[in-house]
């Protein structure tokens, strides 16, 4: 019985390992099964973003707004960290169905930049908001940044990250800056850290370094009630941004035969890996913190 148990679990470790590992040619059924996973979740969405977020506000005829000055530009960073994220998950996806690198590129890289456009234009047909063409451009940014690397280097050499800790300023306008973890993670800029994380070996080629280990430069903000600095209902914010110099792990660089921790290791790339940090704020203080979040 402990045989046919361990036999059985060897198997189906070695089943799921497969069925994770990247076909090394076309694999039309896989590819088949990427495009419409990811145009019935982009449609679904949209959708319920339709109903159940915009229906709430008004409609107007399509317009634009000047949104560049707003929350020291934490929310364009999101925009950036966004398209980077889903262009590089539609790029996976693709990958593991075999797909060519070309087409990796010209349809799953592109991901993130179509699916914020199409945000950005129910924006635009919103009395609450506006397309901004700002945003349009961090997402161009975000998408570039990946599909640059992939060109240049053909691989990923500096990874988009990101980081939270919790903030004294979300329970002064929890209805903006979320009520509760969950919400604060999404909502309140304050608390929100956007990295570019190195590969340190990948430029310098070096064996005396490890091979995962990054340099990470860092970009946050705090004391931001409003996205307006000069806000009537909200005089006194001390607003500042912050610079940070850090060490990371590039997860995807560790090396393993697993397929399963290949793809949690790739999930969970998106993640800053806490480490001591130094930080440079735009009063010209410096502060060191013995690990940041």
């Amino acid at each position: 019985m402990f045989f046919l148990l361990v036999s059985s679990s060897l198997f189906s470790q070695s089943t799921f390992n497969s069925f994770l590992k990247p076909s090394d040619s076309l694999n039309i059924s896989r590819r088949n099964t990427v495009v419409i996973t990811e145009a019935t979740l982009a449609t679904a969405t949209l959708v319920g973003l339709n109903q159940l977020w915009y229906a709430d506000y008004e409609r107007s005829s399509f317009k634009t707004l000047n949104d560049s000055g707003e929350w020291l530009q934490m929310d364009k960073m999101g925009h950036v960290f966004s398209s980077y994220q889903l262009g590089r998950l539609g790029s996976n996806t693709l990958n593991w169905a075999g797909v060519s690198e070309k087409d990796q590129l010209i349809y799953g890289s592109t991901l993130g930049f179509g699916f914020l456009t199409a945000v950005e234009v129910l924006d635009g047909f919103s009395e609450e908001w506006g397309f901004s063409w700002t945003d349009m451009a961090a997402n161009a940014t975000g998408t570039g940044l990946y599909v640059g690397q992939q060109l240049l280097w053909q691989e990923q050499r500096i990874v988009l990250k990101y980081s939270f800790h919790r903030t004294r300023f979300a329970k002064q306008r929890p209805n903006k800056l979320g009520n509760g973890l969950s919400e604060e993670f999404l909502k309140d800029y304050n608390g929100q850290t956007y990295w570019l994380s190195a590969n340190i070996n990948s430029f310098l080629k070096t064996e005396t370094i490890p091979n995962w280990l990054n340099v990470a430069f860092g970009y946050g903000a705090e004391g931001m009630l409003t996205g307006e600095a000069n806000d009537p209902l909200f005089l006194n914010q001390n607003r500042r941004r912050q610079f940070y110099l850090s060490l990371d792990v590039d997860l995807t660089r560790i090396k393993t035969n697993s397929q399963f921790l290949k793809t949690i290791f790739d999930v969970f790339n998106v993640i800053k890996v806490p480490f001591p940090t130094l930080e440079l704020n735009d009063n010209g203080r410096v502060n060191w913190h013995s690990v940041y979040f």
